[in-house]
């Protein structure tokens, strides 16, 4: 039904059922979902959990991913994401916002809005793409100082610190620091950028135990790689951040580039989701369902002619 009803809602909160996720066999996919609709999709494609980029939310507010945006902010994201769906979400924390009372704050709001897992990188602020250049790197124990932080803060938030070290530091670094955030109480390591098949398994095998996450964006520095080839590398969770703003935003450019040339959309409406397909994603019927007072809606039949 929908998120209105309460006995349809989970009895388990989002972080015992984003680790429960995580503790079954194979790896856990996590399409990202940067607003409501797209959550419905991929909840509709399949997926189990889903992901909130940091870069695809600054983006669809027409802002770079520095570090700009806030905690509120963020959570009106995690809130319609996990109104629509109800699937569990890994949220992109970024710094965490701040020191470590800042880390705290964000743990808390984010896991009150619904979020199920959070990651904190070790980047000092203005913050860039882990797959840009001249990325600012934290002194690792500041980081492993947010990452207990937000270990004291959760209920049963799952906590993924995500390290960027392997350009500046190379692979031993990278390694360290994930030992030290693992031991300051984080529950898996996101190694960002890593950029061969080779790099990602030297990884893995440096951090047996580890529940870790890969990275799987587009037009960054880490070729393509399948899910199961990420499982066979040794990694419990991929996520495709930015895929859906990406392909959202190109279909949008060309529409409105045929309205300017057109004069209409009559040239692309084959492409348009209809309003069938529409009404059945959100689930209208069901929301008219919970109202006697609302007369189910009609929809038309296709595109009236001209006469």
């Amino acid at each position: 039904m929908t998120y209105l009803v309460a006995a349809d809602l989970p009895r388990e909160s989002a972080g015992r059922r984003f680790r429960d996720l995580l503790n079954r066999p194979g790896i856990l996919q996590l399409p990202g979902a940067h607003n409501g609709m797209a959550a419905l999709q991929a909840k509709a494609a399949g997926f189990d959990a889903l992901y909130l980029s940091g870069a695809a939310m600054t983006a669809s507010m027409g802002l770079p991913d520095l570090g700009i945006i806030t905690v509120d902010e963020v959570a009106f994201f995690v809130r319609q994401i996990v109104r629509a769906a109800g699937l569990p979400l890994l949220v992109d924390a970024d710094t965490g916002y701040g020191e470590a009372l800042n880390v705290m704050h964000a743990t808390r709001v984010f896991e009150d809005a619904g979020a199920g897992a959070l990651h904190l990188e070790d980047q000092i602020l203005p913050k860039k793409c882990g797959h840009l250049n001249d990325k600012k790197i934290a002194d690792a124990h500041d980081m492993a100082a947010k990452v207990a932080a937000a270990a004291k803060a959760r209920r049963n938030l799952v906590i993924i610190a995500r390290t960027d070290a392997a350009a500046s530091e190379g692979l031993d670094g990278a390694v360290a620091r994930a030992k030290l955030y693992m031991e300051a109480g984080a529950d898996a390591i996101f190694p960002e950028a890593l950029n061969t098949a080779e790099m990602f398994r030297a990884f893995a095998e440096r951090m047996p135990g580890v529940p870790l996450l890969a990275n799987m964006t587009e037009f960054g520095k880490t070729p393509f790689f399948t899910a199961t080839e990420f499982e066979a590398m040794g990694y419990a969770m991929v996520i495709w951040p930015v895929s859906s703003l990406r392909m959202a935003n190109k279909a949008q450019a060309e529409l409105y580039a045929a309205i300017s040339r057109d004069g209409g959309t009559h040239k692309v409406v084959e492409r348009m989701q209809t309003r069938t397909e529409l009404y059945a994603t959100i689930g209208l019927h069901d929301y008219e369902a919970l109202d006697s007072s609302i007369v189910q809606t009609i929809v038309p039949a296709g595109m009236p002619q001209r006469r």
